[in-house]
């Protein structure tokens, strides 16, 4: 340990709680919106083309800055960016909650989606500064991800209370106090790291790696909404693969690259970022398939929907506490790999959830799949952050947050693309129904509802129950498909973090800005 007394260790413990309560505060905002649509556009009636950019240009800012926002917080200090970022982040939630119209709303939307790429890579990496013991920061880290993990959670269970009682925008306006306290606290308790060399930030580098991680996100949203055949599904794949292969060539000559992309021959790296994208492809289809499971089969409000859902956060949350511990007994490889097989049994459970499932079952179901996601984020993240120098922790720590997203859209245009092509092709519309509102019942189970609301009782009936049956049919084969996935990846990671040692030793630099001895 490089601090004994008992203020430096205060101070240590302080910044963790800091970087713990920035990293809720996204975590809440990345899933109270989901909830507050309907009331949305029931105040503001945006046309869906709007409403498809009011859900998602959050995430393409995000995804597309935490690469370069990673590399200025090294390079300006990470509490001066985690500090203006959260300045900003309270003023754009500000915006949001009172926007008056469709347009902006998403600029204020876009705003928070910068603001969040400012905070994402600044927690982890100044956890990664001020936590120089390894056992120490493995614990941090796995703290860090339990919050994180809780917060996915507890949004929808806040979102909920909120919107029985209040306009949509209270959801975000509860950002503003939280941003005012950890401003206010942060400024005092939170220490400054920099890198002390770090070199100039190549301007081509930076337009080349925003667009690049934008347009292959941008490709998967539209896949996930608009099919395959769409042709700017192809588009933006191209353009992806193209900036990305320059950035990736450009990054190999530079003497100061933005990515040191030599860190993913490094096992332990590749295979700690390979496994963030494993779990959260799984996790955010299992999210979007139980929000229209609780409340479009079961009919249970976005409160009761929120709590029934809490549970697999709070297991998520205790595995991260635990994960160090375990990393002591049977090592990160392991670990991990113990991690992602109980998500997939999680997901095999999932696949039994039938129309009438007890409850019971479902808390099974979350408590096995959230524990195991819990344990592969807390030891992934460590793994990535300290398999590079401390000097390069923003920049490392938006690789494992950009992995996260590419995951998550990777999962919803995947797996949600097969649970809607299952429900689409396999739903057997009642005689009678006109046609125009058979098609709307065939293209989700919400519109199913809609058109069934508006129909004679037995005809409606009739219609609700095909649709709830095949929805849950859909979702058990697609929850069955992820397991099956989860089963494989478990055991490439547990060959990729081979050898990885339990305590990952300091790494260091070369005099020519690279790392010296990579772990793995």
């Amino acid at each position: 340990m490089t601090s004994t007394t008992p203020a430096a260790a205060g101070k240590k413990w302080g910044t963790l709680v800091i970087s713990c309560l920035a990293m809720l505060l996204l975590a809440l905002d990345l899933t109270v919106l989901h909830l507050a649509t309907p009331k949305l556009v029931e105040d503001m009636t945006p046309s869906a083309t709007q409403l498809l950019w009011i859900l998602d240009v959050y995430g393409f800012a995000l995804a597309g800055l935490l690469i370069t926002f990673g590399n200025i917080g090294d390079r300006i200090g990470r509490k001066k960016l985690l500090l203006i970022g959260t300045v900003a982040f309270g003023a754009a939630s500000a915006l949001t909650a009172y926007a008056p119209t469709p347009e902006l709303l998403i600029a204020a939307r876009a705003l928070l989606g910068v603001a969040g790429a400012t905070i994402m890579p600044s927690t982890l990496s100044i956890i990664r500064n001020v936590f120089t013991d390894p056992k120490e920061r493995t614990a941090a880290v796995g703290i860090w991800s339990s919050v994180s993990a809780l917060g996915f959670a507890i949004g929808p269970v806040v979102g909920g209370a909120l919107l029985d009682h209040f306009w949509w925008g209270s959801v975000f306006l509860i950002n503003v106090p939280i941003t005012v306290v950890l401003v206010a606290v942060g400024a005092v308790v939170l220490p400054e790291s920099r890198n002390p060399n770090p070199g100039r930030l190549d301007v081509v580098s930076v337009p080349l790696s925003i667009v690049g991680v934008i347009s292959f996100v941008y490709a998967f949203k539209v896949a996930a909404h608009d099919g395959i055949a769409e042709p700017a599904v192809w588009i933006s794949t191209a353009i992806s693969l193209m900036t990305m292969i320059v950035f990736v060539r450009r990054q190999t000559r530079l003497a100061e690259p933005l990515i040191d992309v030599r860190l993913f021959r490094v096992r332990a790296f590749s295979g700690a970022v390979g496994a963030n994208v494993a779990v959260i492809f799984g996790t955010l289809s299992i999210s979007v398939a139980f929000a229209q499971y609780f409340q479009l089969v079961r009919g249970w409000s976005p409160l009761i929907s929120g709590l029934a859902g809490l549970p697999g956060g709070v297991g998520a949350a205790v595995a991260g506490g635990l994960a160090g511990t375990l990393i002591m007994a049977i090592g990160r490889a392991k670990t991990v790999a113990l991690g992602l097989f109980l998500t997939s049994v999680g997901f095999f459970f999932y696949g039994l959830i039938d129309v009438d499932t007890s409850y019971g079952f479902m808390l099974l179901s979350m408590i096995v799949a959230g524990s195991g996601m819990g344990f592969t984020f807390a030891v992934t993240n460590d793994t990535i952050i300290a398999s590079v120098p401390r000097e390069r922790a923003g920049a490392a720590s938006a690789i494992s947050e950009t992995a996260t997203e590419v995951g998550g859209a990777l999962g919803i245009a995947v797996l949600g693309s097969v649970l809607g092509g299952l429900y689409t092709g396999n739903l057997t519309v009642p005689a009678g129904i006109p046609a125009e509102a058979a098609d709307v019942a065939s293209e989700s189970l919400g519109g199913a509802v809609h058109v069934a609301s508006q129909l004679p009782s037995p005809l409606g009936t009739q219609l609700l129950d095909a649709a709830q049956r095949t929805f849950v049919d859909s979702m058990q084969t697609t929850l069955v498909i992820g397991a099956v996935s989860m089963i494989v990846l478990a055991g490439a990671c547990l060959w990729a973090l081979r050898g990885t040692p339990k305590e990952i030793p300091e790494v260091i630099l070369d005099d020519t800005g690279r790392v010296e001895e990579p772990v793995g």
